[in-house]
C-alpha cells in the first residue's frame, strides 16, 4: 500500500503574461507535516488552491492518495485557504452545521462537537462569531475542516496576523492534529513557526521550488561555534585539527563547526593558557538557510 498522499507533478499556472507557478514537483507523504514555505507571491497560495480544485493548472498533473483530483477525495481533505468566512452573528455550533450540510456529513451534531473539542473551542460553542478573537476564528475555520475527519488537512497561512498566543495556540493544535495521525499539509512565509512544526519543506521563490526534503537535510542541525579574540590567528592554528568547517571570519570572529564540543574547546584552549573574548554556540535556523537558499 503506498504512503503517497499528494502527488504533483510539473505543475505550473500562467496568468497571461504572468507564470505564477512554474512546473514545480512535489510528493507528501502519510503523517508529514509538509511546509511549502516562501515570501508572499511565490505560489504557495496559488498551488494549494490548484491541488484543491479551486483554480486549474496551466500545464503539469496532480493526485491525491493515487486516486485522483481533490473532489473526488473531498472527504478525505480539510481545508483552509486564505481568510476563514463565517456568518458574524451566528454561533460556532450553527456555523458549522451550515459547513457540514455543504460538506454532506453524516453524524451532524457528534461531528460538530467533536471538531469543537479538537480546537478548544467547546466553551464557546454557542458564543457568536463576531465575539471571536482572530485566533478563535482562525480555530473555528480548522475544526470546519476536521469536520469530515478528513486524513488530510490543508492550511494556508494559518498563523497569519495572530499575536504570539494564537500563533502557538494554533502551532500546538497542529502538532495535535498531526499526532492523531494526519498528514498536514501548510503554505507559511513565517519560518521561525514553520521550523518548530514541519518534518519537510518546500522552499518556493517567484513560482519555483529552489530546495526540497527534510528539514533536518535543509537546516545545518551541526553547532556553530564562535569564538571572539584579539589572538585569532592562535586559536585557529591550536584548534585546526579539530575544526570541521569554517563559516564565517574576520580579524576577531571565528565562526565554524568542530569535532568538539564547546565545552570541550573551551577547556582545550585553557589547558594551553589561551582565554577568549568570547566563546559562544549559535545553531542556524531556517530562516537562515532560506536566506542562503533564495541568495544563491
Amino acid at each position: 500500500m503506498s504512503n503517497v498522499i499528494l502527488q504533483i507533478n510539473n505543475l505550473q499556472k500562467n496568468y497571461k503574461e504572468i507564470k505564477a507557478v512554474k512546473g514545480i514537483s512535489i510528493e507528501v507523504q502519510k503523517g508529514q507535516i509538509y511546509g511549502i514555505l516562501g515570501p508572499n507571491g511565490s505560489g504557495k497560495t496559488t498551488t494549494l488552491a490548484i491541488i484543491l480544485g479551486i483554480l486549474k493548472a496551466s500545464e503539469g498533473s496532480f493526485s491525491w492518495f493515487g486516486k485522483g483530483d481533490a473532489d473526488e477525495n473531498r472527504l478525505r481533505i480539510g481545508a483552509l485557504l486564505e481568510t476563514p468566512n463565517f456568518y458574524p452573528y451566528l454561533n460556532a455550533i450553527d456555523n458549522l452545521k451550515i459547513v457540514a450540510r455543504i460538506k454532506g456529513v453524516e453524524n451532524e451534531k457528534e461531528a460538530i462537537l467533536s471538531a469543537l473539542e479538537q480546537v478548544d473551542l467547546i466553551s464557546r460553542a454557542k458564543s457568536k462569531f463576531r465575539t471571536y478573537s482572530l485566533g478563535m476564528k482562525q480555530r473555528l475555520a480548522i475544526a470546519g475542516a476536521l469536520l469530515s475527519n478528513p486524513e488530510v488537512l490543508v492550511l494556508d497561512e494559518p498563523t497569519n496576523g495572530l499575536d504570539p498566543l494564537g500563533i502557538a495556540d494554533i502551532r500546538n493544535l497542529i502538532k495535535r492534529i498531526a499526532n492523531e495521525g494526519r498528514t498536514v499539509i501548510i503554505a507559511s512565509h513565517i519560518l521561525d513557526e514553520m521550523e518548530k512544526i514541519c518534518t519537510d519543506v518546500s522552499i518556493m521563490r517567484h513560482g519555483v521550488i529552489l530546495r526540497q526534503g527534510p528539514l533536518k537535510s535543509i537546516i545545518d542541525f551541526n553547532e556553530h561555534i564562535i569564538i571572539r579574540s584579539k589572538d585569532l590567528e592562535t586559536i585557529k592554528s591550536v584548534l585546526q585539527p579539530h575544526i570541521l568547517k569554517v563559516i564565517n571570519e574576520n580579524l576577531e570572529d571565528l565562526e565554524f563547526t568542530s569535532s568538539m564540543s564547546s565545552k570541550e574547546i573551551n577547556e582545550f584552549l585553557a589547558q594551553k593558557g589561551i582565554y577568549c573574548d568570547e566563546l559562544y554556540v549559535r545553531k542556524q535556523r531556517l530562516e537562515q538557510a532560506f536566506l542562503e537558499i533564495i541568495e544563491a
